[in-house]
């Protein structure tokens, strides 16, 4: 690494570090402030407190880290021109993107590690808090929420219906009882009832089971096989079943911006609905999809719109950046909820809803960057 970069990415990470401990410690002071009385209803020692915002801290680095990574982009570029330190490097022969490279990097670095955090930490977060809230009140069951009652789940891919009465997620074989299912096996529509079911060595096994056949339409379905023990090669797996019940519980929010279905969650929900899904279901799937994935890439996108902000040439206060950070933050975010309610809405395409302010954005950001002198 040169000299230069060394001396670029300490003035960029310098400030960054402090932005972010300082907006995290004021998130959290005031966060304690407002909610240390429920705390302390729910008897919760320093170490749950400690780890609840532990858990928080991703959620939270998810939102602020663009808005850090800008101010401190328009803080660190903003005091290198006012001390003209970018034109004698521009001087020198140094290009204006070659002098951002570091900047540039550190925006992609960033990007992954929030898609990272927004995919294996957050989604879970809310129920890790509901757990770290509750562990003092003297639960019995602390393993319920592994066990799944009343629970339907169709793949439509392979037109299958599981209508299950209890699952216990606890049990690596994914132990169903009160089990009723309906499949096609050539041609013939079949409803399998089981007391108990089991996956096991990549296929299921059904334990006192009657099964029928319901081809006739509107006729009594005909009992055609009972036995003890039943053995089918369904693909459906116990994982696949578990992001099912998790995919339900997630998508039942009050709205897009409440949800938070993991991208591989999404991806396998509809491969296992290709038919079923209704176009506003498949329009709001499809922008949280896309949402997901374009999201985490703001910060590179800060990137390209701080440097025509703060490496223009002149003297300026650097409070500047902070107020331009403002603004940018402002029109960025008005103009995300905007694309969202249009992709939810169906009056534009859900990638282009999604990606709409990263490429306003970004676009504006390149074009401003070729005009800077």
């Amino acid at each position: 690494m040169r000299l230069l970069d060394r001396y670029l990415l300490r003035e960029l990470l310098i400030p960054l570090g402090y932005c972010l401990c300082g907006i995290l410690i004021i998130f959290i002071a005031f966060d304690l402030v407002f909610t240390l009385h429920v705390y302390q209803e729910n008897r919760l020692l320093f170490s749950d407190v400690t780890e609840l915002y532990l858990v928080k801290i991703p959620e939270i680095l998810v939102f602020l880290m663009p808005i850090v990574l800008l101010l401190a982009l328009l803080y660190a570029l903003t005091d290198l021109a006012r001390h003209h330190e970018i034109t004698a490097i521009r001087a020198a022969g140094v290009g204006l993107w070659r002098i951002c490279s570091p900047h540039l990097i550190v925006g992609f670095l960033l990007s992954v590690a929030v898609f990272a955090m927004n995919e294996l930490w957050v989604p879970d977060s809310a129920d890790k808090q509901v757990q770290i809230m509750n562990r003092r009140q003297g639960s019995k069951d602390p393993v319920s929420k592994n066990i799944v009652t009343d629970f339907v789940f169709q793949n439509s891919r392979d037109g299958h219906i599981w209508k299950i009465g209890r699952i216990d997620f606890n049990s690596p074989a994914c132990a169903m009882t009160a089990l009723k299912l309906l499949y096609a096996d050539n041609g013939t529509n079949l409803i399998l009832i089981a007391e108990r079911a089991e996956r096991t060595n990549d296929a299921w096994v059904f334990y006192n089971v009657n099964e029928y056949d319901a081809t006739k339409a509107g006729a009594q379905p005909e009992l055609v096989l009972e036995t003890n023990l039943l053995t089918k090669p369904f693909s459906e797996t116990p994982d696949q079943i578990k992001r099912e019940v998790k995919f339900a519980s997630r998508y039942n929010k009050p709205s897009i911006d409440s949800m938070e279905i993991p991208v591989a969650e999404i991806l396998d929900y509809l491969n296992l609905h290709p038919h079923d899904l209704s176009a506003q279901k498949k329009r709001l799937l499809y922008t949280q999809l896309y949402g997901r994935l374009a999201s985490p890439w703001t910060c590179l996108v800060v990137v390209l719109i701080a440097i025509p902000f703060g490496a223009a040439s002149g003297r300026r206060n650097v409070f500047v950046g902070v107020a331009g950070s403002i603004v940018i933050c402002f029109v960025y975010f008005v103009l995300l909820k905007l694309g969202l309610a249009m992709g939810t809405g169906g009056y534009l395409p859900p990638w282009v809803a999604a990606w709409l302010p990263n490429i306003s954005f970004g676009i504006a950001g390149f074009w401003m960057i070729l005009r800077v002198r």
